[in-house]
């Protein structure tokens, strides 16, 4: 998600690039690119507009600080501005001082409404959070069969009356049944309709009238652009949100709706949806975004997904196995599973900041040689490894693996002997010899450096580094560490 933005955006800063500070005349061309970028990517147009206003604003009396280029400058501004479009800071979700908190469900068919429904109870669950779900649909074919389904996976209960009772009532059943049941949370699923309709609004209205939510969030397609923002603000008018859920972001979506659901409807996004796993759900940060769409990545996230899938005894005895060098393939192995369970490793990737550069076929690169890596690490046996030595000094057991494995010897030669480099590089780490330059691992040298000397990426420059001259300096530390050009 907004690749495209990231990549119209960057064009507007080269436009400052070589300018001593910012002026009238010098930001006209970077402004007339942020315009298109944003047009591009579908934000509604009043949102651009004001957007170029704040900007341009902000970035005339703007004080370039010593040591940070006009160019930089000119990002955190409009840095600045994303994070007010899109509403300053995360809004959580409503918990009652009286148990249960309902939480109603709403939105059009196709939009992800049911699975966001599961989704959330898996969050809540997460936090503690006992959860029930309510299967209001009773139009949709095999809607309340598929709560029921998802409600086995997540291991959150579903109540159903069946598809031949009033939705009105089983929702009313619904919390009766929660209340008596001591759950923390109550989320109702709706009914949708292809389109807004008198007969959609009527129902969640009276549902809404029964059950008295403490949230009602509207769950929206956000491939569907600046028109996301526009039917939030409909069903705010008419039936009152508390805010929104928006699902598809991982998919093609040019980041329209993120940008201008909140400016236009006035209703927070509280969650974003990124995958179709049903643990594929985050709580919406404004600034967050905003840095994602710079291209500055999103480490706090990226650090979150993590804790949810580390366990921090074991996190230490690894830690002591690689400054030690006794860090073997089966703890290689299971670091790659708990990669994959984190996600797609171009989802991961591009939360490092910095990393954005890294193209479609280069990410597609890496996921065929981790899986390369683990195919090859499977057809070894338990005490080869243990001790990936064996394998070095044995070319009839790399054959052996590289028959069951389906690669060529070669392939699993290159594969230990990075491993051995590797865990050479954490000893030397461990005592203090800095890195004297990283192997390519994966094979073919690794996934290089996506940005060539010269074109660094922005963030940095106003993050970091304050004065020109301790800037170089840096620099030049690190290429005489052997870091080359990252």
């Amino acid at each position: 998600m907004f690749d495209a933005l990231s990549d119209r955006l960057e064009a507007a800063w080269k436009k400052l690039r070589g300018q001593d500070k910012i002026s009238q005349s010098n930001i006209q061309d970077a402004l007339r690119e942020v315009r298109r970028a944003l047009l591009e990517a579908d934000v509604n147009l009043q949102v651009v507009k004001d957007f170029i206003t704040g900007v341009e604003e902000k970035a005339q009396g703007a004080e370039v600080t010593a040591g940070v280029r006009p160019d930089q400058q000119f990002i955190k501004i409009v840095y600045d501005e994303l994070v007010q479009v899109m509403g300053d800071v995360n809004v959580p979700l409503a918990q009652a001082e009286k148990s249960p908190t309902v939480v109603l469900m709403a939105g059009l068919q196709g939009t992800g409404k049911t699975t966001a429904t599961a989704k959330l109870a898996l969050h809540l669950r997460k936090l503690e959070r006992s959860c029930l779900m309510v299967a209001t649909d009773v139009y949709r074919p095999a809607a309340i069969d598929q709560l029921i389904t998802l409600g086995k996976q997540i291991d959150v209960p579903v109540f159903s009356l069946g598809s031949d009772a009033d939705p009105v009532e089983i929702a009313r059943q619904g919390i009766e049944r929660g209340r008596a049941e001591g759950v923390d949370t109550v989320i109702i699923d709706t009914a949708g309709r292809l389109q807004i309709d008198e007969e959609m609004m009527g129902e969640l209205a009276r549902i809404k009238e029964t059950v008295q939510p403490h949230e009602t969030l509207l769950v929206v397609d956000s491939m569907t652009g600046q028109e996301a923002a526009n039917l939030t603000r409909t069903f705010h008018d008419q039936i009152g949100i508390t805010g929104a859920i928006l699902t598809k972001l991982d998919g093609d979506s040019r980041g329209g709706a993120a940008l201008s659901v909140r400016q236009i409807s006035g209703a927070p996004i509280k969650f974003v949806g990124v995958g179709e796993k049903v643990e594929a759900l985050q709580p919406f940060y404004p600034e967050r975004m905003a840095s994602r769409i710079l291209g500055m990545g999103d480490v706090l996230t990226l650090v979150e997904k993590a804790q949810e899938e580390i366990d921090l005894a074991d996190a230490e005895k690894m830690q002591e196995k690689m400054l030690s060098a006794k860090f073997d393939f089966t703890d290689f192995l299971k670091q790659l599973r708990l990669l994959k369970n984190m996600g797609s490793l171009g989802g991961i990737i591009k939360m490092i900041p910095g990393m954005n550069k890294l193209s479609d076929d280069q990410l597609k690169q890496g996921e065929t040689q981790l899986k390369r890596c683990e195919a090859m690490i499977n057809s070894m046996t338990k005490h080869e490894r243990h001790d990936p030595d064996l394998l070095a000094s044995s070319p009839s057991r790399r054959r052996r693996i590289a028959g069951g494995s389906g690669y060529r010897e070669a392939d699993v030669s290159k594969l230990v002997a990075d491993f051995q480099k590797m865990r050479s590089l954490m000893q030397q780490m461990s005592q203090g010899g800095g890195i004297p330059g990283m192997p390519g691992m994966f094979g073919g040298g690794g996934m290089g450096n996506p940005y060539p000397a010269g074109n660094r990426p922005p963030a940095p420059g106003w993050r970091g580094y304050t004065d020109a001259g301790s800037a170089k300096k840096k620099k030049k530390d690190k290429k005489k560490k052997g870091f080359g050009n990252l």
